[in-house]
């Protein structure tokens, strides 16, 4: 960009390659099919489970019950997401779909708790259980899981927010497996507390899904780089371009699942195309790392950034920023 007079000013450019919009209709039926099963079939497992005396099903249950919470949670989600952006909130509500993600990963985390306790304790007690009861309750779960975790899966899964559901309801299904493998111990040779393994063995799916989607969601939050994408690497490719004397101020992020941003501040050799320049580095940045959304600070550095002469000898280039953010490239690749 320049001014009346001519002269290169600072480029912000927005390269909005990708649609900022969000579909709440795309994925709401698969959901809202997967959302039914669920609570039809909760409701049934709840009644068999007390009268079977199955923690087993009882936990499954609980379980279907955060399930159900998780897909009514994504769906609410999608919706916030899909509003425009206005007023203070510039990116609109797309991290609501970050919030659900995370309200699931917690929920994961909590409800396996009580459960390790109950298992635990009929481990060391373990209650007259009704195996058959057991074991064609499982068999339906697995079946109703299993149309649910289709439903699921052809939704957008690149979406931290429906990813979150479709942990929960995975993790039911391997749970109903583990309970239908008890239900038929307890039928062959009566091993009361196969019970309670099989509700360990669902309480260690829910820790490892529930604490992903801790990870994952506090990543985004804390405003961390994408996984896969090294910001130091990043950076000294922006720096090698040979119309390119220094890049700093460099920040990675995601707005939300799936949409990475970048902005930094890029000082180029003088009488070099700013605007030139800064296509490369965004058709770069698109290509190489798929991101689309890139704000690129472009400018001519004052001649101080080139170089410093003491005593008619030439030293290392002053740093254009006094406090720049991060490593300053080339000078100081990879912020060593």
């Amino acid at each position: 960009m320049t001014d009346p007079r001519g002269n290169d000013r600072h480029d912000h450019h927005d390269g909005h390659g990708a649609s900022h919009g969000v579909s709440a209709d795309a994925d709401g039926r698969w959901l809202t099919l997967a959302l039914g099963l669920i609570v039809a079939f909760m409701a049934g497992e709840v009644v068999v489970g007390v009268l079977a005396h199955s923690l087993a099903l009882i936990s499954d249950a609980a379980h279907m019950l955060t399930d159900a919470g998780s897909i009514a949670l994504a769906l609410v989600a999608m919706r916030l997401a899909a509003r425009p952006a206005r007023g203070g909130f510039t990116y609109g509500l797309k991290r609501a779909e970050i919030l659900s993600a995370q309200a699931n990963g917690l929920t994961l985390m909590l409800l396996s708790v009580w459960l390790a306790y109950e298992a635990v304790r009929r481990l060391i007690t373990p209650p007259d259980v009704t195996g058959g009861l057991v074991l064609a309750t499982a068999l339906v779960g697995v079946a109703v899981n299993l149309v649910a975790t289709w439903c699921l899966s052809k939704a957008n899964r690149r979406s931290l927010n429906v990813e979150g559901a479709f942990q929960h309801i995975l993790t039911d299904l391997f749970g109903f497996i583990a309970t239908a493998i008890a239900g038929v111990i307890l039928l062959t040779i009566g091993f009361a507390r196969a019970d309670a393994l099989a509700s360990l063995i669902v309480v260690a799916l829910m820790v490892n899904a529930g604490a992903g989607l801790i990870r994952k969601s506090g990543r985004i939050f804390l405003e961390a780089a994408p996984v896969g994408i090294d910001p130091d690497t990043l950076g000294d490719r922006l720096a090698a371009h040979d119309q390119v004397v220094e890049v700093h101020d460099l920040h990675v992020w995601q707005i939300t699942s799936g949409q990475p941003a970048l902005s930094a501040h890029v000082l180029v050799q003088p009488g070099s195309d700013c605007h030139a320049v800064r296509r490369d580095l965004e058709h770069l940045l698109l290509e190489d790392y798929a991101i689309a959304h890139s704000t690129l600070q472009v400018d001519h550095p004052p001649t101080e950034v080139l170089t410093i002469t003491t005593k008619g000898h030439a030293t290392k280039a002053a740093p254009h920023c006094a406090d720049p953010h991060g490593p300053v490239r080339p000078t100081d690749p990879q912020g060593q």
